[in-house]
């Protein structure tokens, strides 16, 4: 039959309809059959390249696949790719903080209930144990059931989904998550090279090896990845402590966490967490009477929200973000900050650190025992200890609330600019022993008097300064004064010293060449908190503490005094270990040898003085012990620093906000008409080494060599 035109008639360009096949008793659109073809097709395909690796299924992606069999990913070899990381003290189990992006805490298997284990088998792989990587019997009941059941029916293994979430946590990882396709958006290709990849995993490791990283793996809310941080969150108990319904809630969770979670849908919770327990006795692992019990109870949450980071840190926050000043400063974990936070949030680090708790928890006691964070003078409090020999730092407490809110900061009172603290604070007096410390290593003796008369510095005053250029400038230094009267008078330069007489330090340094007053603060690592630049020792106004330096410096500095003339920078970590054990490098102490154990000797004798019969008499230890007091001008900061011969901390209190003196002043409760170090950080200082001290060496401090006079005999 012709046209009107006589031409042919043209061919019809659109799709034909889909066509029916009627089953007994139910209509099935030809899209299913396609279904259905595609899963066979699969099926033969996921064999072939399960009997035979090297098989190629199509040109489009058989290389690829044969690739990805024959090597696995390292994400598929090692640990789930994003864990939390976790800061211990010095004991080694008590956690001070966790750092993560995702919640993880990883167990092993036998640390997950047998309940646990049986349920989640139970519901995402019945045959898991029975067979190998790819259920083909599933897979071909799911292309069967996707033809009559309007519910699509999954067949993937629990291997197979253990794949898919490792790959998914490595493009989140990677940030790269564009490229992982994921439901509906799966091809074939896609899950051929899970399926080849899944076999590659069995033939690896074991079904309870595959297990064990499942469980540890898979999603169940935002602030639980994997069984043990889900049984924390929902139960506040441990993944080896679930109990069967529990176990089951779990469990019936994996296929739909936003459904089923019990918190904001019970109801569907209980309902699934039901089916589970009935699919467990179907299979055989559980009893009737277990399940009837367990189907019975109610669902009994106890909420725990998991928290991260340093404000999580009830104990030490600010020791905790001293060390995470350390990790994201140091090359060592990373070419850029962004790099080193991604390892600390998501690598698994395990990072032991020099915090003993039994010195941290005195500390923060006494900090807030002497000045309360609410304290309406708002001045801050500090104690922070060093271990004489090693420069461990064993506590680090302030008296504020770590955080950003209001009424809180985060910054770190006891530490430089550059990890997490501020500009520092004038140590005032506590500055005076580097010079007495010159003053022996020149070869003066202890009982040589000086003129602590003069008050008068003038500009062009002939100080001596080798290592200054001769057009150097010096600034002058004009009506200088004693704190207490009457003391403008010769005395001998050890009775200068405990007396904390600023005029007789002057006239101590004035006989000496100043270079070697800054060889000795160098010595015992005195440097600016604001940039670390060594305090300048050539301007007078150091000899009695006008830069600001942090608390931790301080402490270090008279652990020299106290460990026989031997410097260590102050470290935090001992060991960093990641999830797959490899060991990172740790900052080094770099202890030496930078004082003659004579000259310690003899500051030992002038600070333990200090406690006898000094400006610090009224904060004796029990023990051995040398110490010595600091005033700024105005009374804004105060400081005790001294040691024992196994501990020495600096204790300080003053302004942080603002400089303001103290004086006429309430603080506490109490009222000061002035402050000074031995009033507030003195007995602070005293409290809490006299409580922490015995444990650790109270040894008595070695003498000095006697042309050091020592024993003066007399007091003047």
């Amino acid at each position: 039959m012709t046209g009107t035109d006589g031409a042919e008639p043209r061919a019809k360009t659109e799709e034909p309809k889909a066509r029916k096949l009627v089953l007994p008793g139910r209509k099935i659109w030809g899209n299913r059959w396609v279904a259905f073809i595609s899963a066979s097709i699969l099926c033969g395909a996921l064999l072939a390249g399960a009997l035979t690796p090297a098989a190629a299924l199509t040109s489009a992606f058989a290389s690829d696949s044969q690739d990805l069999f024959n090597s696995l990913p390292d994400e598929l070899t090692g640990p789930p790719l994003d864990q939390s990381s976790k800061v211990l003290a010095a004991d080694g189990t008590t956690v001070l903080a966790r750092f993560y992006t995702e919640n993880r805490v990883p167990v092993t298997l036998d640390k997950i209930s047998r309940s646990m284990q049986k349920a989640i088998v139970a519901t995402e792989d019945a045959r898991f144990y029975e067979h190998g990587a790819l259920d083909m019997q599933g897979i071909l009941r799911a292309g069967f059931n996707n033809l009559v059941n309007p519910d699509r029916q999954g067949a993937s293994t629990l291997t197979q989904q253990y794949v898919k979430n490792v790959l998914i946590e490595s493009a989140v990882a990677s940030g790269t998550t564009g490229n992982i396709n994921l439901g509906a958006d799966r091809g074939l290709s896609d899950k051929i090279k899970e399926a080849r990849l899944a076999v590659g995993v069995e033939k690896k490791y074991s079904k309870d090896e595959i297990l064990d990283r499942y469980l540890n793996i898979v999603f169940f809310n935002a602030n639980a990845y994997g069984v043990q941080a889900a049984a924390r969150y929902y139960f506040g108990t441990e993944a080896k402590d679930l109990t069967l319904p529990e176990s089951a809630l779990l469990a019936g969770m994996v296929q739909n966490p936003a459904l089923f979670d019990p918190v904001t849908h019970p109801a569907e919770a209980k309902a699934r967490r039901n089916t589970v327990l009935g699919l467990m006795l179907a299979q055989g692992k559980i009893t009737k009477a277990e399940h009837d019990k367990a189907a019975a109870s109610k669902i009994s949450l106890h909420i725990t929200p998991a928290k991260q980071g340093c404000a999580s840190s009830t104990m030490a926050p600010y020791f905790c973000s001293y060390v995470e000043h350390v990790i994201t400063g140091s090359s060592a974990f990373g070419t850029d900050v962004t790099e080193r936070e991604k390892l600390l949030q998501r690598g698994g680090l395990t990072i032991r650190t020099t915090l003993d708790p039994r010195l941290q928890r005195v500390a923060q006691q006494q900090v807030q025992a002497a000045v309360p964070a609410t304290d309406p003078s708002g001045k801050g409090a500090a104690l922070v200890t060093v271990q004489p020999g090693t420069g461990k730092i064993l506590a680090m407490a302030q008296n504020t609330v770590y955080g950003t809110g209001q009424g809180s900061t985060v910054l770190n009172l006891s530490a430089d600019q550059n990890m997490g603290g501020g500009v520092g604070f004038a140590p005032g007096s506590t500055m005076k022993p580097f010079t007495f410390a010159a003053w022996l290593a020149d070869g003066h003796s202890m009982n040589e008097i000086v003129d602590a008369s003069r008050r008068d510095y003038p500009a062009g005053y002939p100080w001596k300064a080798s290592c200054a250029p001769d057009s150097a400038y010096f600034a002058p230094y004009d009506a200088l004064q004693n704190d207490v009267p009457g003391y403008y008078r010769p005395m001998s330069v050890l009775y200068g010293l405990y007396q904390s007489i600023n005029t007789a330090t002057f006239a101590s340094a004035a006989q000496l060449d100043l270079c070697d007053i800054q060889k000795m603060a160098d010595a015992a690592g005195l440097h600016l908190a604001e940039n670390g630049k060594p305090v300048d020792m050539l301007n007078p106004a150091n000899f009695i503490g006008s830069d600001a330096v942090s608390p931790l410096t301080m402490a270090a500095a008279y652990a020299t005094f106290a460990s026989g003339g031997t410097y260590c920078t102050p470290v935090a970590i001992t060991s960093i270990t990641d999830s797959r054990k490899k060991q990172y490098p740790v900052p080094s102490a770099g202890c030496k040898q930078t004082m003659s154990p004579g000259v310690a000797a003899g500051v030992d004798v002038a600070l333990q003085d200090v406690l006898k019969k000094g400006s610090g008499y009224q904060i004796p230890l029990d023990v051995p012990a040398g110490a010595k007091t600091g005033t700024s001008d105005y009374s804004s900061q105060t400081w005790t620093v001294g040691y024992t011969s196994g501990l020495a901390t600096a204790s300080w209190v003053g302004g942080y906000q603002d400089n303001g003196p103290m004086r006429d002043i309430v603080i506490n409760g109490k009222f000061y008409s002035q402050v000074d170090g031995a009033y507030i950080a003195g007995p602070q200082w005293q409290h809490y080494m006299n409580k922490v001290a015995p444990l650790y060496s109270t040894a008595e401090f070695p003498q000095p060599p006697a042309s050091m006079g020592a024993d003066l005999g007399t007091d003047n």
